[in-house]
């Protein structure tokens, strides 16, 4: 077998190749074979038939055409496996002679994983940033535990105000119709917080219990709902509750009531301290998340289309899920926002290309840094899968196939590499903060930062690529 081997735009490979006449030969005798077994032909077990006689029955064209499948499929892999070469997807193949008697002659070209030339990712010119904490972030927190704490009661002697609590019955017309979503008996709403149309609730604001109101509202232009961009609304709309939250006092009988506090002030400590923390925990992965994007600014490489195909479907079931925790359907989404699902996919792209680039840069960085992964590490995170999803057979599935390892083993190195390329400059610059390293944090486990809501329906990118889950189903 002879192969030429040209390199193409976008990370693709194109591989001549010619093969000895005798290959298709052999590869037509054993397309017999096969097609015999698929056939019933009269007189002949199953797979004994001679060819000449299968080629009489399904035709000579349907015995060449398998031949020339079954040799193009042996010499891509034969190829792959003595060069090394680590292919994205199925290759396409175009063959310009296959003749019984000649070399068959074909070409076959392979999305492979691209060349990644790192540039600088370790004089980064910037350095970590941490919020001071002051008086005002702890009153804060104080306030909002107060409020976690409050409890509602009707409300006498005034009008709704901002904040309070209220149930309405609305009819509403558009141009003197009415319309999906515009009427109510009992809309429960926190005043303040905008959730129906705008400037909705600045016209309850004001309102006494029991009391009925009409008015108008002019929808913007550029409202998130496409079909209601423009329209003038007319709603009829009467208070029939309004509540109040009391929330208790900030002293020090309210400290004890939330936790082991001696006092206020004690409290205030305990929260500082926390919030000092915080602070510190987000500089680190705000510190972090700036040396990717630095690394990968700097390095060079011709990104396929495939893997930003790829982490766009990683995206739009990111999506998906994260809709779904909310009970919101694709379905419902798209109407609300007006747009289609290939819009959505096109706004997540130059995102995918961010993500997908950064990725790769990681792994790179990781074959620099020498980074490993035990078997006895990922064989963990396996296991705290299992308990983890114990009632989702498929997602355990996915987390032990191979797959699944790939995904937690790459996972586990990239996230070490950035926390290798984080302490390493903390251990140059000893006059910056001092950072807590991520595992100081406590107890994490990796198969929660792999989107596994993805996963049952997903495969992998090649091990040395991407680490995201692909969209082939698992073991496809």
């Amino acid at each position: 077998m002879q192969t030429t081997n040209t390199p193409l735009p976008r990370s693709r490979l194109q591989i001549e190749f010619e093969l000895p006449a005798e290959r298709l030969t052999r590869s037509l005798d054993d397309a017999a074979r096969r097609l015999s077994q698929q056939h019933r032909i009269s007189g002949f077990r199953p797979g004994k038939a001679p060819r000449a006689v299968v080629e009489r029955v399904v035709g000579a064209s349907t015995v060449m055409d398998e031949a020339v499948d079954l040799l193009v499929e042996n010499a891509v892999r034969e190829a792959v496996r003595d060069q090394e070469i680590a292919p994205l997807a199925s290759p396409e193949v175009e063959v310009t002679q296959a003749e019984e008697g000649k070399p068959v002659i074909f070409k076959a070209t392979l999305q492979v994983r691209p060349e990644i030339k790192l540039g600088d990712f370790e004089n980064f010119p910037f350095k970590p940033e941490v919020e001071p904490v002051d008086e005002t972030m702890v009153e804060k927190v104080v306030d909002d535990l107060r409020d976690g704490e409050g409890h509602l009661e009707p409300v006498e002697g005034r009008a709704a105000g901002n904040g309070d609590y209220v149930i309405v019955a609305f009819d509403g017309t558009r141009d003197g119709a009415k319309f999906t979503g515009g009427s109510s008996e009992r809309m429960p709403l926190v005043l303040g917080q905008n959730r129906l149309y705008p400037g909705f609730e600045d016209h309850i604001v004001g309102m006494w219990k029991g009391e009925d109101r009409e008015f108008d509202i002019d929808i913007p232009e550029n409202f998130q709902v496409e079909w209601m961009r423009g329209a003038h609304l007319h709603f009829k709309l009467k208070l029939k509750e309004l509540r109040g939250k009391v929330v208790p006092e900030a002293d020090d009988e309210f400290a004890r009531s939330v936790g082991r506090f001696k006092d206020l002030a004690d409290l205030k400590v305990e929260l500082r301290k926390r919030l000092e923390e915080n602070a510190l925990d987000r500089a680190r992965h705000e510190f972090a998340d700036r040396i990717v994007d630095y690394a990968a600014a700097n390095a060079t490489i011709d990104l396929p289309d495939i893997l930003v195909d790829q982490e766009v479907e990683v995206m739009r079931d990111e999506m998906r899920s994260a809709l779904a925790r909310q009970g919101i359907s694709d379905q419902a989404y798209f109407k609300a926002t007006g747009k289609t699902d290939a819009e959505a996919r096109a706004e997540f792209r130059p995102q995918a290309e961010k993500r997908a680039k950064s990725l790769l840069t990681l792994a790179e960085i990781s074959k620099v840094k020498g980074v490993e992964v035990s078997e006895a590490e990922v064989e963990v995170e396996v296991g705290q899968a299992r308990s983890r999803y114990a009632n989702d057979r498929s997602l355990i599935q996915f987390f032990e196939s191979e797959r699944g390892r790939n995904s937690i083993r790459n996972t586990i190195r990239q996230s070490r590499t950035v926390e290798q390329l984080v302490d390493e400059w903390l251990t140059a610059h000893p006059e910056a903060p001092r950072l807590r390293h991520i595992e100081d944090a406590g107890p994490g486990s990796t198969v929660e930062t792999v989107p596994v809501e993805a996963a049952a329906s997903a495969g992998m990118t090649a091990p040395e690529s991407l680490t995201r889950p692909a969209a082939s189903a698992p073991g496809a």
